[in-house]
């Protein structure tokens, strides 16, 4: 403990608030909350530790603190903290896991989509579902069965789903409010569990089907009444009351905390979630923090099962009094339930989650210490993608703390740039970034930029940073004579060997993929819009309204192929038009 810490030690006040302890770089790196702020900071540099709050410590170089006027300011002041620092320490949802919903639009012609999108703007929301396949196979059947607009915005022509009837042709007509609104609630029923009346109305229109010897509609019908048995399997628990609840437990072997959520929905179970947190708290206190950060970007249902062990005063503010903590009967078995998930899930999954740890935060501080600085929690990495010289692009992918942070993926066309120059192109996207970072007040400044080339692209990004009076560190990634990595550029540009076998060179592998993946799919995007509006341009009557009418609709050359003459009619397109198109494609 350095003499600073110690002299802070002793003027700590015995009230509630925040602490945020620091690094040498002085990043917060833990964030924590106390009834009395004295007594908890001092655990940490007093007594034993186990192995992984003896790691917490050793990075710790001072602290700071928020007096609050309760518990609950304290926690409400921790959360916060949480999502915007994001700690290195902290229980996170570091993965950003969204779970897929289905929706039915507010709107005069409403749709039904999937989205993982979850606000109080949500009025008619159901899930969350297993995975994106079981949401997008339900959307598909009820698609086909109710006829809701499908498109986007409406057309001024009726579509092929308004001819085949799947669609009841708002764009044509307007349509009878209560003729939408009943179609609606039988969605929601539908959605609710409740399909005795569609099954019902689904087998009579079968049998009508047969009796006129239509036996391909009535095949057809078949088959939506298994999809529709398929779709809504009955599940083993059942309650008579239909409601919509989460079950929550937790296990903890004195080191790591198991979290299992159990989903009930109409009254069954349609699946469960369970991961693996570090925690330098208690575990409940940990557990409150996981499910105030959870409930913030997922749905809350009707009611919220407990275990008696989380009893707080902080619960109202997370579950809105919609919480309960059972002491008997079939919910407290439901509790028991979640238990022995969470138990079972830790001692047979703590070797995976160790080893992932390993490759994430480990492999960050294998870079950071390998490169000679203190620590590293945010990464930048570009890559840039052309086909000799043409529509050429960069993109940026950022990982905190070891670990894909999508949401701030950036993606560039390059302007100044018109052939093959890597450095060029290099110096206009550095320059781009951290001018408008700089602008934006440096609130999102990386530790590390890392460049997926050698020393002409490292030099390249450091000239403009010194334009720029920026300090940020930045490597590359040398490759061999088989185009794989097989070094660091160092901090000075030296060559820092790896260790092909090393969770470090995983790491950066996987950091290079992701960088070379995202700029790619990008260039494709453009080179594939360039290709096909170029072929466009020489097809006789197809002018500039049908062209942006396509290239809209359609994004491949093979999507247009296989469109039928009803479709591209419906989009306004003239019928000798279509020939010509189709003349056109066909030698492509």
């Amino acid at each position: 403990m350095n003499e600073a810490i110690r002299a802070k030690l002793q003027s700590l006040p015995e009230m509630p608030g925040s602490y945020q302890m620091l690094d040498q770089n002085n990043q917060i790196i833990y964030v924590g909350k106390a009834k009395n702020l004295k007594n908890r900071i001092k655990t940490y540099f007093v007594g034993s530790h186990d192995e992984k709050t003896t790691r917490l410590v050793r990075d710790i170089i001072d602290f700071r603190y928020l007096v609050t006027q309760s518990e609950l300011e304290a926690f409400l002041l921790e959360i916060s903290l949480i999502k915007e620092h994001r700690p290195k320490y902290n229980v996170m949802l570091m993965d950003d896991k969204t779970y897929p919903y289905i929706e039915i639009t507010h709107e005069k012609y409403p749709k039904i989509i999937m989205t993982r999108k979850v606000t109080k703007k949500n009025r008619f929301l159901f899930g969350p579902y297993p995975n994106v396949m079981s949401a997008r196979d339900t959307v598909d059947l009820l698609n086909r069965i109710y006829p809701l607009r499908k498109c986007q915005t409406l057309p001024k022509k009726g579509c092929l789903y308004y001819h085949i009837g799947q669609c009841l042709g708002p764009c044509v007509y307007p349509v009878p409010e209560e003729e939408t609104s009943r179609i609606v609630e039988e969605i929601r029923q539908f959605l609710s569990g409740n399909t005795t009346y569609l099954l019902a109305k689904l087998n009579k229109k079968m049998v009508e089907h047969a009796d006129k010897m239509e036996y391909e509609k009535a095949k057809e019908i078949k088959d939506l009444i298994a999809s529709v048995d398929k779709t809504t399997q009955k599940q083993q628990i059942i309650f008579a009351d239909q409601k919509d609840r989460d079950i929550i437990n937790y296990y903890d072997n004195g080191e790591f905390l198991a979290i299992t959520i159990l989903f009930m929905r109409h009254g069954k179970i349609v699946f469960s979630d369970t991961s693996i947190h570090d925690f330098f708290d208690e575990p409940v206190e940990t557990l409150l923090a996981f499910l105030a950060q959870f409930y913030d970007k997922h749905l809350m249902p009707s009611e919220v099962l407990l275990p008696q062990s989380l009893s707080s005063d902080l619960l109202n503010n997370i579950f809105e009094n919609k919480y309960l903590i059972p002491k008997r009967g079939d919910k407290l078995k439901l509790i028991n339930t979640a238990y022995e998930n969470a138990k079972i899930y830790l001692e047979t999954n703590l070797q995976i989650h160790l080893q992932k740890l390993k490759r994430t935060l480990g492999a960050v501080d294998s870079l950071a210490k390998k490169i000679g600085l203190d620590s590293i929690k945010r990464i930048e990495a570009f890559d840039n993608s052309n086909t000799q010289g043409t529509q050429p692009v960069s993109a940026m992918v950022v990982f905190i703390n070891g670990l894909p942070d999508k949401k701030s993926y950036r993606k560039y066309q390059v302007k100044s740039i018109s052939g093959p120059d890597d450095y060029g192109t290099m110096r206009e996207i550095i320059y781009r970034r951290y001018q408008r970072l700089l602008m934006e007040g440096l609130s999102e400044k990386p530790d590390l930029i890392i460049m997926d080339g050698g020393l002409g692209q490292v030099r390249a990004c450091k000239e403009i940073l010194s334009t720029l009076f920026l300090d940020i560190p930045v490597i590359g990634l040398q490759k061999d004579s088989f185009h794989k990595t097989d070094a660091i550029i160092g901090l000075n540009e030296e060559i820092i060997s790896l260790d092909r076998h090393a969770p470090l060179y995983v790491f950066l592998t996987k950091v290079q993929e992701e960088a070379h993946r995202f700029a790619i799919t990008y260039h494709r995007e453009k080179q594939s819009k360039q290709i096909f509006a170029s072929i466009l341009d020489q097809i006789p009557l197809i002018g500039k309204i049908s062209k942006q009418k396509l290239l809209e609709k359609y994004k491949t050359i093979e999507a247009i192929k296989n469109a039928s003459d009803q479709e591209l009619k419906a989009l306004g397109i003239k019928e000798s038009a279509i020939e010509n198109l189709k003349i056109a494609l066909l030698k492509k």
